[in-house]
């Protein structure tokens, strides 16, 4: 089991599950990729010289590009953003974990931002604004954000519609005749009329 799975709660789902797009780390490959081969030029340079040692030594610099990268795959790696059927997390780190998380119930709206190229190689920017005090939780350069703006949505709808029916799932078929008997208590001091009560225990019997 993951770090965020161990933090999911009961009857808690992971929907979807993406991080940043590759070209994040591409842009970290290339440049290392330079600075190694620039390193590599020198020491040619220098071997072929009177320093020739000096030349050897400085193929020790190499090391510098080569755990830049490493570090920046690390962290790329371990930066996940999740979906689950209740909100969204942003986890990162190795070793210390920092995790963000947004209540779906507080989502107020999605931006999704995409370049040309984002578009064709299918990554992009997405800000979730919440009624929390965070406000704005920006995700990045992210891989598939289509699918990953879709699924918050379907998911926060799915919320909504589990808390419109609540009463009746949390407290079963078996309670159903208890709340029509509350229903008609209602309708005795006058709360609900009696086609009211009629159409609510209609919705409660079908239920059954």
């Amino acid at each position: 089991m993951g770090y965020v799975e161990g933090l999911l709660g009961d009857n808690e789902k992971i929907v979807v599950k993406t991080r940043q797009h590759w070209i994040v780390l591409a842009s970290s490959f290339l440049r290392n990729l330079v600075v190694a081969l620039v390193v590599i030029i020198l020491t040619a340079v220098l071997v072929f010289s009177p320093l020739g040692m000096i030349g050897l030594v400085a193929l020790v610099l190499l090391l510098f590009p080569i755990v830049a990268f490493g570090r920046a795959y690390v962290d790329w790696y371990n930066e996940e953003y999740l979906v689950t059927n209740r909100r969204v997390i942003q986890a990162e780190g190795l070793v210390n974990k920092h995790v963000i998380d947004s209540s779906l119930e507080k989502v107020n709206d999605v931006v999704l931002t995409q370049s040309f190229f984002g578009r064709f190689l299918d990554y992009g920017d997405i800000e979730i604004l919440t009624a929390s005090e965070i406000g704005v939780n920006k995700l990045h350069k992210i891989a598939r954000p289509v699918k990953f703006k879709i699924e918050m949505l379907n998911q926060k709808e799915a919320l909504s519609v589990d808390d419109d029916h609540g009463p009746a799932h949390v407290r079963g078929h078996d309670d159903i005749p208890s709340m029509i008997a509350e229903l008609d208590d209602l309708r005795k001091q006058g709360v609900l009329s009696e086609t009211e009560f009629q159409q609510k225990k209609e919705q409660l019997l079908g239920k059954m």
